[in-house]
């Protein structure tokens, strides 16, 4: 069934174009991959979403053929859904999370509700976190097998093209979950994890390749490591 409220973006003019078209609109951006299994059932409740609201504007949007759309979305991982009216950020869900999704949708194409009542209850207090202990967490991660990578998804299941062609490039030499001494670990499961490897390894990217505790570099690095031949030597002996 064609629904005339959903298209697939093919460029990052057409994406313009489109959003252009009426600023007060409700958009729903759908950034999906097709080696990305958990984006085969949201896509399917992405269409139900469109069949329902004909008001809602739907764009399929491919995160690795749209790749300057999706970088202009800060867009980390697929499946990922952001709502707009006209450029203004309305909501952002990471994961196949449909009641999140549908939910999003409903509130933001319904009448505006009224405030909630203000309530006595105090803010809660942010949690402390003492530094040397999260540190102490992090190289034990680091250090849980002699192969470590940090990824968004599982390599049955990556979350981002990133992530699936480093997990390319290390079957590539070898280094698999099955052939024992590498370890993954889904950053997108732990927010203190991500964030925290971030500025101890002092690299902003995932996916992070560590060995021995070492932290060796992101998807580039490990490529031309592999080409060298350098990758070998450092993942050799026990």
């Amino acid at each position: 069934m064609s629904l005339p409220n959903l298209h697939q973006v093919t460029s990052p003019a057409h994406f313009q174009s489109l959003l252009q078209q009426d600023l007060s609109r409700v958009s729903l951006l759908n950034f999906h991959a097709p080696w990305a299994d958990p984006c085969i059932p949201m896509n399917a409740v992405v269409r139900e979403l469109a069949a329902k609201y004909p008001a809602l504007l739907v764009l399929e949007i491919d995160a690795d053929e749209q790749d300057d759309v999706a970088e202009s979305f800060s867009i980390e991982s697929v499946p990922s859904f952001l709502l707009l009216r006209g450029h203004t950020l309305l909501s952002r869900i990471a994961g196949a999370d449909a009641p999140a999704l549908t939910s999003a949708v409903a509130e933001h194409l319904a009448p505006q509700a009224a405030p909630l009542a203000a309530t006595d209850a105090a803010p809660a207090k942010p949690a402390v976190v003492d530094e040397k202990d999260e540190e102490s967490r992090l190289r034990a991660l680091m250090t849980q097998s002699k192969i470590v990578l940090f990824m968004k998804g599982t390599p049955a299941a990556p979350r981002c093209g990133f992530s699936r062609r480093m997990v390319g490039v290390l079957e590539s030499e070898g280094i698999t979950e099955k052939e024992g001494g590498l370890t993954t670990f889904d950053v997108l499961e732990d927010e203190s994890v991500r964030s925290g490897l971030k500025k101890l390894n002092n690299w902003p990217t995932f996916p992070q390749l560590i060995v021995r505790g070492e932290f060796v570099g992101g998807l580039d690095v490990v490529q031309e490591m592999v080409e060298n031949g350098e990758l070998r030597e450092i993942v050799g002996g026990p």
